[in-house]
């Protein structure tokens, strides 16, 4: 789901999927700590059965791969077969059960890195629209243009193998694209057609940070967009950029950002004109939010990770505060992904829709830990 922020890219720091707030450089190292469940964190004061429909739905994914299939320091697919199995259909409403199932098949390390951790949230963003241009619906939501050409340079080099460039070509040239300021202006008109029409650029803004959202239409049907590529420029946190002209105080929160976008209509386009990442649209078969593991996202109970170093699929017990010290030590799912969100503790959590989780998302930030959860038949190496 999140393209630069999961589906939450955050706004303070520079680059998101499904957050405000990411980390300049990439955290280079996972340090993984063995510990005990009776030493997490208010472990037993959380309804973990409400994170097992997330965790059926990974499991759904990691039973259809090979055995072999590696999951990075959570072993191999195969390891997670017989958990995924005594899941089953194990009823979701008893807490004392569930701690129990992940007790008896999990052991828990706590992660660590030299370079320190961040959490953020996203949600799925709500906006008015329509499918035709006109009134008050003049801002489009954009299609993935025809031009645009995403190379995976592991093709040509293999100590490149991960690495992407997106472009386009240009007579005999491959070259990058357009950028939010180009775009702005309609440059892709004839390589690009506009998916639907809403009627508030600047909730528009922030639906490219989300990566996915739904749409009200006039008749009062949804649409549920999602996302289908991004224009290949790096992610320029505009907050961070408010902050530092001491436009926005501290600590930034999106509300903040986008009540200054509100109030100044005469700098707000190029504002947002300083983020060049642009984010491209289809219309979603699902009815939620779906992250990168292809499963639809569960409201505070799904995280977008960096895959690079935490797999897809993993739970991870959480321990962070939000922006007014309220406590959130929860069972979370590894399920969605972004390109804020890099770091080997780096934390984005799915705050579901509408207006109210908007706000728990912008609200949220700060310097916890998470503990990974993996199959006590794994060797995870410290």
């Amino acid at each position: 789901m999140k393209p630069l922020s999961s589906l939450f890219i955050l706004f303070l720091f520079p680059l998101c999927s499904c957050a405000l707030f990411a980390p300049e450089k990439p955290l280079e190292k996972l340090v993984l700590i063995p510990t005990s469940f009776s030493s997490l964190p208010a472990w037993n004061n959380d309804s973990q059965s409400e994170a097992i429909p997330a965790l059926r739905r990974s499991c759904n994914v990691i039973t259809r791969k090979s055995p072999d299939a590696s999951l990075g320091v959570a072993g191999n697919a195969g390891d997670w077969f017989p958990a995924c199995s005594a899941l089953g259909d194990k009823e979701s409403s008893n807490n004392i059960a569930a701690r129990a199932f992940f007790e008896k098949w999990f052991r828990p390390y706590e992660a660590g890195s030299p370079a320190g951790s961040l959490f953020t949230g996203y949600y799925e963003a709500e906006l008015n629209g329509s499918w035709q241009n006109g009134g008050k619906y003049q801002t489009p939501l954009w299609q993935r243009p025809n031009d645009l050409i995403t190379a995976n340079l592991g093709d040509f080099k293999p100590e490149l193998k991960g690495q992407k460039i997106t472009g386009k070509v240009a007579g005999q040239k491959f070259e990058p694209y357009d950028d939010r300021s180009a775009i702005s202006k309609n440059s892709i008109s004839g390589r690009a057609e506009p998916l639907l029409w809403v009627d508030d650029p600047i909730s528009a803004f922030f639906l490219e940070i989300q990566g996915s959202g739904r749409v009200k239409l006039p008749d009062g049907s949804i649409v549920h967009v999602g996302y289908a590529a991004q224009n290949g420029h790096q992610f320029v946190a505009i907050g961070r950029l408010l902050a530092d002209m001491g436009e926005v105080e501290k600590p930034v929160t999106m509300q903040k950002i986008r009540a200054w976008l509100k109030a100044h209509p005469d700098r707000a386009v190029a504002m947002m004109n300083r983020n060049p990442s642009v984010v491209f649209f289809l219309k979603s078969k699902a009815n939620g939010a779906v992250g990168s593991q292809g499963v639809e996202l569960t409201p505070l109970r799904s995280m977008a990770v960096d895959t690079s170093f935490i797999p897809l699929g993993i739970p991870l017990w959480l321990d962070a505060d939000d922006v007014n010290g309220k406590q959130l030590r929860r069972l979370v799912v590894a399920q969605d992904t972004g390109g804020a969100i890099k770091g080997a503790v780096r934390g984005d959590l799915f705050c579901g829709a509408g207006a109210d989780a908007e706000t728990t998302a912008g609200g949220l930030q700060s310097r916890g830990k998470y503990y990974l959860l993996i199959p006590k038949s794994v060797n995870v190496k410290p």
